[in-house]
């Protein structure tokens, strides 16, 4: 498996190739091509629904706005750790075994990775599920739990399909998609608009600790969705490695911001003009019910085209995982796996849960996985200056150049742990508030804190790495 291999890839046959490295005679494209791919599954209802919690945990409209910018700029990191992809050549799931170790990255992508897929495969099937439902019980199919069911059987499907055509299909059908979804969004936010008040004011204007409770708190569940990104390398591996790093950065980062955040501000400005009488219904059914009869039904199959395209490209780089771990399977198998966990768990939120409180909740829980993973990733990206050596990273024997101290990088396990734990300590939601946290008037610092911690103790326990950003070329594949 450390050797190059060879794949066509037309787009009427699904990618055949793993984890495995790809020759510089198979690398293409632009990363300009990369803005479709990031756009297509952000232009999401999740941001509806995220975009009205912040109105529902008391902000003005301005304040909102506010959480809304400052939530999208960690998709800068993302855009960082994209660009890891074209100098490797391979999957994010092995670039990472740079900083956990061969030993140490098993553990962290059989954890870490598969909770963080399965938790957005939950989420955005959930979605879908749920605006499914509504449209089948307007059409006389009111069976409350048979609904949802079948829609996500069905979604997932279909999901699991793209995942195995991979990349080409993403690659060569999510302009198109993203053009599709932009002209229905765009529509839906059209007839949002006449119910916005403009003027609105919150019921009891928040002050002092409440105010940045409720900012942190919104913060924290923006931050979530670009902070789990870290399959960002899977889809630029293909790109020539001369690639500008730059331009790699902005056509990630831009593709995934810009959509997140115009269309989460229409969530908020939709929350408004909904009582919330309505909006105890679930926002899914309040937004509905703003559109005209014939809108209805488009809609709702655009949030499905959209949660094809969004959980599409997630089981395509989670059903790697399986690969660098180290279990004999390949991709296409790895993948119907992937699609079958997911399903189990949206079935189950479906049957427990409402979609904005499974939203928040999850988003928020997440943070403590993601904000550290993504961290010690773009730290890393930094320091070895987007250097690895794609061969290195294959060689599992012990005494390799990424074996370290008997499989495991101890700096970024350690990192990692640690960020994730004193974090915990600052975080508010429903299940869990953590003891600073209270102590500071519930303020969700979960995000700030976990990178700072990740990224310093990461920092100051690899002087090999931290003498690399004063020095001219360190040899990449050594360790740190």
């Amino acid at each position: 498996m450390t050797d190059p291999v060879s794949y066509p890839e037309p787009l009427a046959h699904p990618e055949t190739r793993g984890i495995e490295l790809i020759e510089a005679s198979e690398r293409h494209g632009r990363a300009r091509d990369l803005f479709p791919v990031w756009a297509a599954p952000n232009v999401s209802v999740l941001n509806f629904t995220v975009g009205a919690s912040l109105i529902l945990l008391g902000l003005e409209l301005w304040q909102a706005i506010l959480v809304i910018i400052a939530g999208s700029l960690p998709w800068i990191l993302t855009g960082i750790v994209a660009t890891s992809g074209p100098a490797a050549g391979t999957s994010g799931s092995v670039i990472t075994r740079a900083i956990y170790g061969i030993r140490g990255n098993r553990v962290v992508v059989a954890f870490f990775g598969w909770f963080i897929s399965a938790v957005f495969l939950a989420l955005n099937w959930l979605a879908s599920s749920f605006m499914g439902a509504e449209l089948l019980a307007q059409l006389g199919f009111t069976d409350p739990v048979a609904g949802p069911v079948l829609v996500t059987i069905a979604v997932a499907a279909i999901t699991v399909l793209v995942a195995v055509f991979g990349h080409s299909l993403i690659l060569r059908s999510y302009p198109v998609v993203v053009s599709v979804l932009l002209a229905i969004f765009l529509l839906v936010t059209a007839f949002v608009l006449p119910h916005v008040q403009w003027d609105y004011a919150a019921p009891t204007p928040l002050e002092g600790a409440p105010l940045w409770s409720a900012m942190t708190i919104g913060f924290a569940i923006l931050a979530s969705t670009p902070l789990s990104y870290s399959n960002s390398p899977d889809l630029a591996r293909y790109l020539p490695e001369s690639t500008k790093r730059s331009h790699v950065i902005a056509a990630t980062a831009f593709g995934g911001a810009l959509p997140c955040m115009f269309f989460t501000a229409v969530g908020a400005l939709q929350a408004t003009g909904i009582d919330a009488a309505a909006m105890d219904l679930g926002i899914e059914s309040a937004l509905l019910a703003l559109l005209p009869a014939w809108l209805g039904p488009i809609f709702v199959v655009g949030v499905i085209i959209n949660t094809i395209s969004l959980n599409g490209m997630t089981t395509y780089t989670a059903s790697m995982a399986f690969q660098s771990i180290g279990v004999p399977i390949r991709r296409i198998p790895s993948a119907v796996v992937v699609g079958a966990i997911g399903t189990a768990l949206t079935i189950y939120l479906v049957m427990s849960t409402s979609l904005l409180d499974a939203v928040n909740l999850m988003l928020q829980l997440l943070v403590l996985i993601s904000g550290p993973t993504m961290t010690i990733f773009a730290v890393d990206v930094i320091l070895r200056r987007s250097r690895y050596n794609g061969v290195n990273l294959f060689n599992e024997k012990p005494g390799s150049p990424f074996w370290y101290s008997g499989g495991w990088h101890i700096p970024g396990v350690l990192a990692v742990v640690l960020g994730a734990a004193v974090a915990s300590l600052f975080l508010t939601n429903a299940v869990w508030t953590g003891p600073i946290s209270a102590a500071m008037g519930f303020l969700d610092l979960s995000v700030p804190v976990s990178m700072i911690v990740t990224a310093g103790v990461y920092i100051a326990m690899n002087p090999a790495l931290r003498r690399s950003l004063s020095k001219a070329p360190v040899t990449i594949g050594a360790p740190a």
